[in-house]
């Protein structure tokens, strides 16, 4: 991993996931892309122009920004952008060819109830980006145990565990495997290729109805330092995803920072 994308809002916690975004690239001599997303709508026949000043404003509060966190000697680069979320976050990974979005859960100030926000949602849910959410004020350590869950260990997409496997590579870490057994369990989906089998130290199975109700039977007793799920159209966050926002309540790992794969299929 060589190149991280940080979206910046309005959060209480941004200066201390950025934080956590420097020492993690860091660890892997990795630039970090600090981007701010703005849109304007003005009235027919405005005559007001607010892009310069939005894009002036946004670019301060950028620089202020990384000015009050320990850089490390990381090469940071900012960026501000007019646009749509989604397309605006997908356009810059594909031009910068950025490796993993780093999210805090809430970007923008929301209800303290709130796991995943409006906008991280968004992200997590609506680009196919690998993405790791990082808890709030959670500090870098060393990521030694890995929890992977998965419904399907199908691997169709080239470079799906790219991501995974750069920090096993680095952090030498112990892969262990969940394989949950839902209702939509097809022939083969237990069938775990060498690539995936290579990174695996042990494997449980479970038997649930959602991949998310197995994780939250079998986290706790593997104690790990980061989950690894997939996204897929119907994956991981299966009942969580239907909204954009994600509560507390309906999360019980909060405290974990989620590494999300792009689609294995």
């Amino acid at each position: 991993m060589k190149k991280i994308l940080v979206p910046v809002g309005s959060s209480k916690n941004a200066q201390s996931h950025l934080q956590y975004a420097v020492d993690f690239a860091k660890a892997f001599g990795a630039k970090v892309y600090v981007v701010q997303v703005f849109n304007v709508y003005t009235k027919a026949g405005t005559m007001i122009k607010v892009d310069y000043i939005l894009e002036r404003e946004s670019r301060a509060f950028l620089n202020s920004h990384v000015a009050k966190i320990d850089t490390k000697g990381v090469e940071i680069i900012t960026r501000t952008l007019k646009g749509e979320l989604v397309d605006t976050i997908e356009l810059i990974c594909k031009n910068s060819k950025i490796d993993l979005i780093l999210l805090e859960p809430r970007i923008n100030s929301e209800n303290d109830e709130v796991y995943l926000g409006k906008t991280s949602g968004k992200i997590v849910k609506q680009t196919n980006i690998p993405a790791l959410i990082v808890p709030e004020g959670y500090k870098f350590r060393p990521i030694i145990y890995v929890l992977m869950a998965l419904k399907s260990a199908i691997i169709k997409k080239e470079d799906a565990l790219v991501p995974l496997i750069s920090i096993k590579d680095h952090f030498k870490s112990i892969v262990n495997l969940l394989l949950v057994k839902t209702p939509h369990h097809n022939d083969g989906d237990f069938d775990v290729n060498d690539e995936l089998k290579a990174l695996i130290t042990n494997t449980t199975y479970s038997e649930n109805g959602t991949t998310y109700q197995g994780v939250l039977e079998h986290y706790k007793d593997n104690d790990p330092d980061l989950l690894c799920v997939v996204r897929r159209k119907r994956g991981f966050f299966v009942k969580l995803w239907e909204k954009n926002k994600i509560l507390k309540k309906d999360f019980q790992s909060s405290t974990l920072p989620v590494l999300v794969l792009s689609g294995l299929k």
